[in-house]
């Protein structure tokens, strides 16, 4: 997600509790929200995805290969 994207959704956000929105700018506020939320979903699953995890019998077991998400190299 681009800064400017992120710039229109404070915006809209300061807009909507000063004035209120029109019926378009809510539909771009929500369409910006879900973009927003998608980048923060898949930026959090990369980071999940690069956690090697220690076990009790000594070996690294990557959670992205564990568990899927990532390719086994």
């Amino acid at each position: 997600m681009t800064e400017e994207k992120i710039a229109r959704i404070n915006e809209l956000a300061r807009k909507s509790k000063a004035e209120g929105l029109t019926p378009v700018e809510k539909e771009e506020q929500a369409a910006l929200r879900q973009e927003f939320l998608a980048s923060v979903r898949n930026n959090l699953k990369q980071q999940l995805d690069n956690i090697d995890m220690v076990e009790e019998d000594g070996t690294v077991v990557n959670l992205g290969e564990k568990y899927g998400h990532k390719k086994q190299s």
